[in-house]
């Protein structure tokens, strides 16, 4: 019986795998609501975020969150933080158009499918740029590129990725009832359970532009296959 009980909670058993990752998750989404408080490097967070998450994955398991998660917020400071505040702009843009749209009624309603179809892109889009910004280091006109290329590869990807980064908050905001157990769920783990879900499903699709991996994670490029030449096999690829 000890034998089984001490085989059960080694490191080494799915069960001790399936722990490790969970405290990975929940000290990274901590990191995440910290480094978010000044609203303005929420994007540089997500970054972080993300990049905690992907080097989980390719180390199986074997990281340090907290310094994971500070490589990942500094690397990615700039032109997340840019991306952000654009993503941010633009949603307040379109919602405002939305607003006087409604107020005016008539023949301008129609444009409303037009500014929601707009949003919708630019939502889709923010939410592959942090992943591709986590994973690859290049201009930001690049990872605009890889993460629209990322986003029509695998449709199915897409959608099962995109509804479960944004319907948990629309359910958030809409059932009040329950919003005391949705906001401990937040702060616990709920960030970082969208991040390695998105990480899960798109890391595949990196894998083939990114340098191989040590057993802790760390890069170990085979000749010819350095993090700037796979890059260039994918702008080739996308036609970038």
């Amino acid at each position: 019986m000890n034998t089984f009980l001490q085989g059960f909670l080694d490191n080494d058993s799915y069960f001790g795998r399936f722990m490790t990752k969970l405290g990975i998750i929940i000290a990274a989404n901590i990191m995440f609501i910290i480094f978010s408080q000044p609203l303005v490097t929420m994007g540089a967070s997500l970054a972080a975020l993300y990049h905690v998450m992907l080097k989980t994955l390719r180390s199986g398991g074997v990281v340090n969150p907290f310094r994971e998660f500070w490589i990942g917020f500094k690397t990615n400071l700039k032109q997340a933080t840019l991306v952000w505040l654009i993503f941010a702009a633009v949603l307040a843009f379109l919602s405002v158009d939305l607003q006087i749209i409604g107020q005016a009624g008539g023949a301008l309603s129609l444009f409303r499918y037009g500014i929601c179809a707009i949003g919708l892109v630019v939502i889709c889009l923010f939410f592959f740029l942090m992943p591709v910004m986590a994973a690859f280091q290049a201009g930001l006109k690049s990872l605009v590129g890889h993460a629209f290329y990322f986003l029509l590869k695998k449709p199915w990807k897409s959608a099962v990725i995109l509804f479960f980064d944004v319907f948990p908050l629309i359910l958030t905001y809409t059932d009040l009832k329950n919003l005391p157990l949705y906001a401990f769920i937040w702060v616990l783990c709920g960030f970082g359970l969208q991040a390695m879900l998105a990480s899960t499903l798109l890391l595949p699709e990196f894998e083939p532009f990114l340098p191989g991996v040590d057993g802790g994670g760390a890069f170990v490029p085979a000749p010819g296959d350095d993090e700037e030449s796979m890059l260039q096999d994918l702008k080739d690829l996308d036609g970038l």
